[in-house]
């Protein structure tokens, strides 16, 4: 049964606790050097980093609260089911972070949240291993559902976040979208852990935006980009509607098809700042999605470019919506 109440709190206690915590953050990452430099600014202002940590402080939080509530005062809740989220959010985050300071190698990177995809296994073995698709149904894919599509799927979808950034609110705002779309999937379906996931992200991720906007006080660093897409696929694989989620990430995987075939350039921004305050793609080579657009618009605003990934965002989860909330 799907409890409003429950939802609202969280969605709230994730936000705040994530808003109150973030200046204290950008303070101290500011004094001891944990920054780096805004490359689509004329001046390349110096912006903290790792504001992923606030993120996962109200993600923790909120569902730490709703742990307590079903400990000390009765409400009903699958605990393992939202403890063996929390774990597999913990190694993902534990993953950027050690990336954030350290900067590990790109191929170590890529495989190491398939590791944290190992709780998710362990309670998967015990439910279902159906997938259910529009218009076709369930598909019951047994033991490699378990041993090869959970493992991928936090491993595809964390990278897939992580390679589409590095513009002020583009990763917090298609996240917020997309969790947005998560929790009325789930709210429809009457998963209620996989609701809960999905608003703890939202809320922390609507706070995170305000600190993030242009121009950004902060950036998310890799705690934050790999964390959004293990949280999908966590809440989407718990709900037992994980085909939402290859719907949700189009936009991540036309970016990565791009890169894949420029074989993964090792440079993240590849754009240039031009005189009118546009970007446009660096030496006018198409290297990502971003890039594509700043071509194909001849040179776009940073916020104008922002905002239409979101919209591209908002289109993929009316799409998921309709396909998993009102037909399926």
């Amino acid at each position: 049964m799907i409890d409003l109440m429950i939802l609202t709190t969280v969605l709230i206690t994730s936000f705040c606790l994530t808003f109150f915590v973030l200046p204290a953050i950008i303070h101290k990452a500011v004094k001891f050097g944990i920054s780096g430099h805004d490359m689509n600014k004329p001046d390349n202002p110096e912006v903290a980093e790792m504001g992923g940590m606030a993120i996962v402080i109200g993600v923790f939080g909120s569902l730490l609260l709703v742990i307590a509530l079903h400990t000390f005062f009765g409400y009903t809740l699958s605990q393992n089911e939202i403890m063996v989220a929390m774990l597999t959010l913990a190694i993902i985050m534990l993953i950027g972070t050690f990336d954030d300071l350290f900067d590990m190698r790109k191929d170590v990177k890529t495989i190491l949240p398939m590791f944290a995809a190992l709780p998710i296994i362990a309670i998967a073995a015990a439910g279902s291993t159906m997938i259910s698709f529009p218009f076709i149904g369930n598909i019951d894919f047994g033991i490699f559902y378990i041993l090869i599509l959970i493992p991928l799927g936090v491993t595809v979808a964390s990278n897939l976040t992580n390679m589409l950034a590095g513009f002020n609110g583009m990763e917090a705002g298609m996240g917020a979208v997309m969790f947005g779309a998560v929790a009325i999937i789930a709210i429809i379906r009457g998963e209620m852990e996989a609701a809960l996931i999905a608003v703890a992200m939202l809320g922390a991720l609507l706070a995170f935006l305000r600190f993030n906007w242009w121009p950004a006080r902060i950036f998310m660093g890799d705690i934050g980009t790999l964390a959004i897409g293990g949280a999908l696929a966590v809440a989407v694989i718990i709900g037992n509607f994980e085909a939402v989620g290859a719907v949700l990430v189009i936009p991540y995987l036309v970016d990565f098809v791009i890169k894949a075939a420029n074989k993964f350039p090792s440079k993240e921004w590849w754009g240039e700042l031009g005189e009118n305050g546009k970007l446009y793609p660096l030496g006018g080579k198409v290297r990502g999605f971003c890039q594509l657009v700043m071509k194909m618009s001849n040179g776009i605003s940073e916020k104008k470019l922002v905002f239409l990934f979101i919209f591209f965002e908002v289109l993929c989860a009316l799409l998921a919506i309709f396909l998993y909330g009102v037909i399926a």
